[in-house]
């Protein structure tokens, strides 16, 4: 009788270890599980699913690896430094769980560089998402999520068929939470420096329950495949965002306007700008905010057409030092320590562009790494400063005073309000030898009022 327990007790203990042994694991745990050749290649997806494959392919998402500043970030930046700061060790593989998943999933880290062609390239593939069924967890965050590649295909619609697999619906590839796996991420020192989705989450949006894609794959009448019927619903793969035109023109509003409409010289006239968040559903910037600049530019012009800048008035909230644009501040030092330059002073904090001037108003919020100087580097970040960026849906006043000169021509003045952004400080795209297109200054939003010198 003790013996038929015992062996009862080894059995279910077996079975118990071994039902472990096949569960799913996600973020770091699931390192070098499934190997590159139980994930499909897009073009296979493609032979089907054609429209969906090139929207795909003009997306970022394709270029997630393979895109040159996150290639050089990673080769020339995080992987150096992970190689000699232990801290740190982690992003060796970790940056490729979510700019190179299948690499990750199959081990293969580091990748070699996109020049190798290998399947790192894929990037965030069609594969990944669709066999995606979860995430561990109460917080999908840092590549957390659960992918059982094989056969079965999940998708947002139920009762489809393929000839090719097995398809099934799933609620979690229509959430906002499949997402933020890769658009939440922890630094190794336990702070947010992404958190798209959580801005989300805490939103507008997030309360109405708007998802990521409905702004980001919107629906259209079309086939998801070419043997497919007609449908009035077809998610569009766009994947479009900071670096797509469309997503950008106009994403953040402003409106500007004076207190009075004539004043003499000698006198000051208080102008004030509204900048508004009215079309993303998260806060601008947002994702990989440690390297985005935005910022308001204000200039007037008298009827002579003299030019002046206007300077924002300050607010002296704590850490406002780092939104107002700077010709001489440096910061980024820290690149010096990844590089193993001596006594490296660091680079222009804000950069330098056509239309950014000292006293600019810069929407921001500044990472700090260990040694408490501004950082681009997410994954050396300790600490993080004053969020001075636009939630959704919010709106930030702006005052500028503007004292007229005794000699300034009678007749009208224009001022003009204008919102800037570039993806990357260029300081740093032009040290670290980035496509000019990937910090060029892009004209945000602008609008012009108009006041009368009198004499």
């Amino acid at each position: 009788m003790a013996l038929g327990v015992l062996r009862c007790a080894c059995l279910l203990a077996l079975g118990a270890a071994a039902a472990w042994a096949q569960a799913p694991k996600a973020g770091d745990e699931a390192l070098g599980t499934q190997p590159y050749e139980k994930f499909e290649k897009p073009q296979a997806c493609a032979t089907c699913h054609v429209d969906i494959a090139r929207q795909y392919e003009q997306s970022m998402m394709s270029q997630a690896f393979t895109h040159p500043w996150d290639e050089i970030e990673y080769f020339e930046l995080a992987l150096p430094h992970a190689e000699k700061e232990p801290k740190v060790a982690g992003v060796k593989a970790g940056c490729n769980g979510c700019h190179a998943p299948f690499a990750f999933l199959a081990g293969d880290i580091p990748p070699k560089r996109p020049s190798a062609n290998t399947r790192a390239n894929e990037g965030v593939s069609c594969d990944l998402c669709h066999t995606m069924t979860g995430f561990a967890g109460e917080v999908p965050f840092n590549y957390n999520y659960i992918v059982s590649p094989g056969r079965v295909k999940y998708g947002g619609r139920p009762g489809l068929v393929s000839p090719h697999h097995e398809t099934r619906e799933s609620a979690f590839l229509r959430s906002a939470e499949l997402c933020g796996t890769c658009h939440n991420e922890k630094s190794p020192f336990d702070v947010w420096v992404k958190a798209t989705h959580l801005e989300w989450k805490e939103g507008p949006y997030g309360k109405a329950g708007i998802v990521c894609q409905d702004c980001h794959m919107p629906k259209a009448a079309g086939r998801s495949a070419r043997m497919g019927e007609e449908l009035p619903d077809v998610r569009q793969h766009l994947f479009h965002g900071a670096h797509d035109p469309g997503k950008l023109a106009g994403v953040i509003e402003v409106r500007i306007h004076p207190e009075v409409r004539e004043a003499e010289p000698g006198e000051t006239v208080k102008l004030t700008a509204t900048v508004v968040n009215a079309k993303a559903g998260h806060k601008v910037p947002s994702g990989s905010a440690e390297e985005r600049m935005l910022w308001l530019h204000v200039e007037a012009v008298d009827a002579r057409g003299r030019v002046y800048h206007l300077p924002v008035e300050r607010k002296n909230f704590p850490g406002e030092e780092y939104t107002i644009a700077s010709a001489a501040a440096l910061a980024y030092q820290d690149i010096g320590e990844i590089l193993g330059i001596p006594n490296f002073p660091g680079l222009l904090r804000d950069g330098s562009y056509p239309h950014l001037t000292p006293g600019d108003r810069i929407f921001r919020l500044p990472y700090f790494d260990p040694k408490g100087r501004q950082t681009i580097a997410q994954w050396n970040t300790a600490s993080l400063g004053t969020d001075y960026r636009i939630p959704p849906l919010a709106a930030i006043n702006e005052t500028f005073l503007f004292k007229l000169p005794q000699d300034i021509a009678p007749g009208p003045v224009t001022v003009k309000a204008a919102v800037y952004y570039s993806r990357l400080v260029s300081s740093v795209g032009e040290y670290m030898k980035v496509p000019r297109e990937e910090y060029e200054e892009v004209l945000i939003n602008s609008h012009e009022t108009s006041f009368t010198v009198v004499q």
